[in-house]
């Protein structure tokens, strides 16, 4: 069975994905509900999203692995380029930009919380709040060709070459590291030092190399995810050769459309403990969190979370392709009906009445208009665009070639939109990874196959906090347990050091996780210390009642870092769900196939 490794290599800057994250605060009419008093709705946050960006789609046979790539805006086009290893000869197309946004949006975890408010005598509005914060105030997150020369050695075999996109790729195959360098120097690749031996253990394992580079005339606005389609059955995020560029604690969130769930084989798969993360400010410290879950014993920085594992249907796929969207139409168009065609097919619209601006349906329209649409010099897009026939004199009409325009529209947006929407519907399941690695751990690529035996993970995660008449707080988590807040202030620190993690598990592709690591005894005990030692009412034990019996029993959803259980406290008749507005440019990810017959559990 053919097997695929890809790797990032270039260094070419991260650009650091900004999530513009609004809480959601739904209205509701108070109630007085069993003696408390529900102020607000759900308020909630979706977590930062910035990093490395993977989808794997496993059909039958093949494998689609789909790398949104991360970029600096400001690397100049003939800059940016980078390199990886396969093993087999893939076949290349466009992806798209909208279906990772949409994955994004679809899946984040979102931390929240409803407010509720005990009814305190002739006062059902509750303590007087100059005690401490209002618990469901908390703040926003800020919070993933050569030819051979008279007297040097033969360069590479070039096995393929073609224009994919705004990328021309290159597949070479070598025997000879110094070679394979020379040539990618010469064809403008930039090397590190540190790459040659990684390359040489890569040449030793007959490995071809693929060479993306942007094509002549495109530039970085046109930039867009990459789909390689492989024989295979299993998917791996590859990171050996990452490491000589990688910074610490860098984001891998990897996702797969499959049957069933998706499981780490030979890397663990790790629960954290909701304690440690900030449920006052919707849990704005999630990602130091999840690294130090990772880096935990038993987990040794080679471990993944689970953020979401369900229907695929809550990827909306609106956006993403539309039936209007037809690249024929502009076969045989005039320059000066192409913004009126975009805008019968809603691909974009201007306005220039009342105010002024251009709304562009696609990432990659700009792009396009402007390689063959330019806006005359002097002149903004909104002053050309809503008025082409006022312009017609400044139409570039060398720019214009109505069939290449058509080709164009439809390779990296018609078909790529298309085809999203057609894995969406083809594939019942999504699961959402994460992790953060940093260079030192990178040491073994992490291999991933289906687990259908496995229960669902939710990526809403709510707790119910309730303002009480002593002034102090009470929080519910998902997973029932519930924690004493002092005077509604900040999250606690708790009395003792609470572990990141609260499970440590290797999993397997039938039956349920071995336990490597099982901390919820050791956190429940301190969880039920803390409540005895700070909360007033807490403390006072009833009569008879042996103060020494502070462990709890909890079901293994205790250890799932807040995912699932049912909502406690006060019931007001809320919507539960929770939103955010999510803008993400991911940069290249990393993917790999591995054959199964590979050792799928570290010795």
């Amino acid at each position: 069975m053919h097997n695929l490794t890809i790797t990032s290599l270039a260094a070419l800057g991260t650009l650091v994905s900004l999530v513009s994250a609004l809480a959601l605060t739904v209205p509701n009419q108070a109630e007085a509900c069993g003696g408390t008093f529900c102020d607000s709705g759900p308020q909630a946050m979706p977590v930062d999203q910035t990093g490395e960006n993977i989808l794997f789609v496993i059909d039958g046979e093949y494998v689609e692995a789909h790398i949104q790539i991360q970029y600096d805006p400001n690397t100049p086009a003939d800059k940016f380029a980078w390199v990886i290893p396969v093993t087999a000869l893939p076949e290349f197309s466009v992806g798209s930009e909208l279906f990772f946004d949409n994955l994004l949006a679809g899946s984040v975890p979102t931390y929240g919380f409803q407010t509720s408010t005990e009814i305190c005598g002739d006062n059902p509005n509750g303590p007087p709040q100059d005690s401490g914060s209002d618990p469901g105030a908390g703040s926003g997150l800020s919070s993933g060709d050569g030819e051979d020369s008279a007297g040097e050695e033969p360069g590479p075999d070039v096995l393929y070459s073609s224009t994919v996109g705004a990328f021309d790729i290159v597949v070479l195959q070598d025997d000879n590291v110094a070679s394979l360098m020379k040539w990618l120097g010469d064809n403008g690749y930039q090397q590190d030092p540190k790459a040659e031996p990684i390359f040489e253990e890569y040449l030793k394992e007959g490995h071809l190399f693929v060479a993306f580079k942007l094509a002549n005339n495109a530039e970085v606005a046109e930039i867009h995810p990459v789909v390689l389609r492989y024989k295979g059955d299993e998917s791996c995020v590859p990171i050996r050769l990452t490491r000589i560029a990688a910074k610490e604690d860098m984001d891998i969130r990897a996702f797969f459309l499959a049957p069933a769930r998706t499981i780490p084989t030979n890397y663990r798969h790790v629960l954290v403990n909701p304690l440690k993360l900030d449920w006052v400010n919707f849990a704005g410290n999630y990602k130091e969190v999840v690294s130090l879950a990772v880096d935990a014993f038993g987990a040794e920085g080679n471990a993944f979370v689970t953020e979401y594992a369900g229907p695929s249907n809550v990827v909306q796929q609106f956006g993403i392709y539309e039936q209007t969207w037809n690249s024929a139409a502009f076969a045989t168009a005039e320059a000066i009906d192409v913004v009126d065609l975009l805008t019968s097919q809603n691909l974009m619209y201007c306005y220039n009445d009342f105010e002024a601006f251009c709304q562009y349906n696609h990432p990659l329209l700009t792009g396009l208009l402007a390689k063959y649409l330019p806006v005359p010099a002097g002149m903004t897009d909104v002053d050309f665009y809503s008025c082409v026939t006022c312009n017609e004199a400044q139409i570039d009409l060398t720019a214009w070639d109505p069939a290449l325009f058509s080709k164009d529209l439809e390779e990296r947006i018609i078909a790529p939109g298309k085809h999203a929407v057609d894995l969406l519907n083809a594939w019942p399941y999504l699961t959402r990874m994460y992790t953060t690695i940093s260079p030192a751990e990178m040491l073994e690529d992490p291999i991933f196959r289906q687990n259908p035996n496995l229960p669902e993970v939710p990526a809403f995660r709510q707790a119910q906090a309730l303002a009480r008449c002593d002034g102090h707080g009470t929080w519910t988590l998902p997973d029932g347990r519930e924690v004493f807040v002092p005077n509604n202030a900040p999250w606690p620190d708790f009395d003792v050091e609470l572990p990141y993690e609260e499970e440590v598990q290797q999993t397997a592709i039938k039956g349920a996780p071995m336990t490597l690591v099982n901390n919820t005894a050791a956190i429940n005990k301190a969880l039920d210390d803390w409540n005895r030692k700070m909360d007033p009412v807490e403390g006072q034990l009833p009569p008879g009642a042996d103060d020494t019996d502070t462990a709890t029993d909890t079901d293994d959803s205790g250890g799932s870092g807040g995912l699932g259980g049912e909502d406690q406290g006060c019931n007001c008749n809320v919507n539960n769900s929770a939103g955010g507005v999510l803008a993400s440019l991911g940069l290249l990810g990393l993917l790999a196939l591995r054959p199964s017959r590979r050792r799928r559990a570290r010795s």
